[in-house]
This record gives structure tokens, C-alpha cells and sequence, in this order.
């Protein structure tokens, strides 16, 4: 009889919820007797070969052990939730009475150490420190620096535009305009700064990052004075001689432009993911300052003449404490951090 078979399920599946001791267990028992291809199931297609008054009370049992099944389930499920709940605090409970630990020391960025440092350095010889806005106007941020429209830097992927017409500054480079405007020549100056490019994240490569721009206007200023800078600035970085390269480099505000690679300091030159495979890092763009830049600043390039750099702050933090992958700067992670 279908109606003996129901019972018979019901009971031995009954018996097995009330003896299982784990949550997959349960699982195994639901399955078992309700699933799609559970004993149930497959009673519930013999019912079309009954009579129909036959049909209509062996859907009814059925239906009963389906939700007596089904109820009992639930309850132990219950059970074994508050069971696990009791465990949990048990083993995480805290003594709120208890006196706090005391204050954890903090510590300075990597990227804020870099800096400092480099800040130190260039007051020393006789550099002012400058600011200036985040959200530039394209003035500043391009026609000023000898960008015309057409220059692929103003491309919708590299840079973040506002609704209103204004830009998240790309570069730190707009702080040699706005501190020509306001100190005049001569000038010696650098800006560092946060900085925004619409670029796919790797290993070497972030959307918000850190720079510092140079600038130095005189008189007579030389590729040498360029030079010496350049290696004074590394030098005081990293603690000793850096393995470098000078090559030519193309960029709208200086002219000649060149481009100061840096020896990985991850790989030691031999190739990996933060040099990609190269051996060699860009460090610092640099050059002397083209005559439409000084024109912008108010500055006559007949009478004065300078070189500017930039170079990025990140990278440097990067090469200086070996870090291989830029993201873990801007991460947050405090396991990371409070190694510095």
C-alpha cells in the first residue's frame, strides 16, 4: 500500500533527523527523503496510476510527511545554529571591564617618509615647498604647460573630467605656472602632491598616486646643473650611488626632455613584474623648461632660462623599501603599514 511506504519513509527519516549530529547530516536526510530524486518524489509520481478517490488521500498523506519533515528539520537546524551561536561567544568573549590595551604607536607612510625626506633636502638647498588644488583647470593643467589640444595626455582614458569642466590634475607639473605667476624669477621651487590618471591597476601602475615636481628659473641654467640635482636627489634617497641612464624623452613643457631611468632595486636589473621584465625604471622625466612654459608664467625666456622635473613619490617609496606591488600602498592594511 502507497500509504504504508509514506509512513515507513516519514518514520525512518524522522529517525534519522533526530540522530544526526551535524548540519550535513541534516542535509543528507533532507535530500534523502525530500529532494527532487528523494523517496517522496519518486511516491509522488505513482499517484497518477491510483483511482481518484485513492489519488486525492494518498496526496493528502503525502503532503502531511512532506511538511512534518520538513517542520522537524527546521527545529533541528535551529538547534544546531544556537549550539553554534553558545560555541562562538564562548570562545570570543570579551571583558568589556577590562582596562584598554593603552594607545598603539602609529607610524608615517612610506610614501609621507619619501617626502619628508626629499622636502628636507631640497630646503636645504635653498627650494621652496608649494601647493596647490587637486582639481585643476585645464589652463593649468594643459594650455599653460605647452599641451594643445590635440596632445594624446588630454585623451578621455588618461584623464578624470568633471561635470563642470574642471580635472582632476594628472600631473604635479601645473605648480610651475601657478609658482611662476607668484614668485617670478628667479625661482627655485618643488610641489608635491597627489595626482589622478584613468589607468588599469597592475602591479606598477595606480589611478591616484603621488609626485613631486622641481623647478629651478635663473640665469644661465644648464643641462649639468639638471644633472647634479637629479643625482644629489637619488643619492639622498636611497643612501648610496644609483645605477642611472639618461636618455632623450619628449615632453610638451621642456625642451630638451630626457628621461632618467633608475636600476630596479626589486630585481637588481635582472627583470620582474614592477620594471616589467626591463631592468630599468622610469624615475625622473626631466629637462629644461621650454620658452612657452616661462611665456605663461609671465617670465621672459630671452632673460631667464631653468630645468624642471618630476618625478613620482609612490615609485621612489616603492624602490626605496621593495615593495612589488603599488596597491598594497593605497590599501590600507594595517599589517602592511606598521612595518614602517
Amino acid at each position: 500500500m502507497l500509504a504504508e511506504r509514506i509512513a515507513r519513509i516519514q518514520s525512518t527519516a524522522l529517525s534519522k533527523i533526530e540522530s544526526a549530529g551535524k548540519l550535513e547530516e541534516l542535509e543528507a536526510v533532507r535530500v534523502e527523503a525530500l529532494g527532487r530524486k528523494g523517496e517522496l518524489a519518486l511516491l509522488s509520481k505513482e499517484l497518477g496510476k491510483l483511482a481518484p478517490e485513492e489519488r486525492a488521500e494518498a496526496g493528502k498523506l503525502l503532503n502531511a510527511a512532506k511538511q512534518a519533515l520538513e517542520s522537524r528539520l527546521e527545529d533541528r537546524k535551529r538547534v544546531f545554529a544556537a549550539a553554534a551561536l553558545n560555541l562562538r561567544l564562548e570562545s570570543e568573549w570579551l571583558d568589556l571591564t577590562l582596562p584598554a590595551p593603552g594607545i598603539r604607536p602609529g607610524s608615517l607612510h612610506p610614501v609621507t617618509r619619501i617626502q619628508r625626506e626629499i622636502e628636507d633636502l631640497f630646503t636645504s638647498l635653498g627650494f621652496t615647498v608649494v601647493d596647490g588644488p587637486e582639481v585643476e583647470t585645464e589652463h593649468y593643467n594643459f594650455d599653460a604647460l605647452n599641451i594643445p589640444p590635440s596632445h594624446p595626455a588630454r585623451d578621455m582614458q588618461d584623464t578624470f573630467w568633471l561635470t563642470d569642466g574642471h580635472l582632476l590634475r594628472t600631473h604635479t607639473s601645473p605648480m610651475q605656472v601657478r609658482a611662476m605667476e607668484k614668485f617670478g624669477a628667479p625661482l627655485r621651487v618643488i610641489a608635491p602632491g597627489r595626482v589622478f590618471r584613468n589607468e588599469e591597476v597592475d602591479a606598477s601602475h595606480e589611478h591616484t598616486f603621488y609626485q613631486l615636481e622641481g623647478m629651478m628659473i635663473d640665469r644661465d641654467v644648464s643641462v649639468a646643473h639638471l644633472i647634479y640635482f637629479m643625482k644629489t636627489l637619488l643619492s639622498h634617497v636611497f643612501r648610496r650611488d644609483v645605477t642611472v641612464r639618461l636618455r632623450p624623452g619628449y615632453f610638451p613643457f621642456v625642451e630638451p626632455g630626457f628621461e632618467l631611468d633608475g636600476q630596479c632595486m626589486i630585481c637588481g636589473g635582472s627583470g620582474c613584474p614592477v620594471c616589467k621584465q626591463s631592468g630599468w625604471l622610469e624615475l625622473l622625466p626631466c629637462g629644461l623648461v621650454h620658452p612657452n612654459v616661462l611665456r605663461s608664467g609671465g617670465i621672459d625666456p630671452e632673460q631667464w632660462n631653468g630645468f624642471a622635473f618630476g618625478l613620482g613619490l609612490t615609485r621612489l617609496a616603492m624602490m626605496r623599501y621593495k615593495i612589488d606591488n603599488i596597491r598594497l600602498l593605497l590599501g590600507g592594511d594595517l599589517r602592511f603599514l606598521t612595518q614602517f
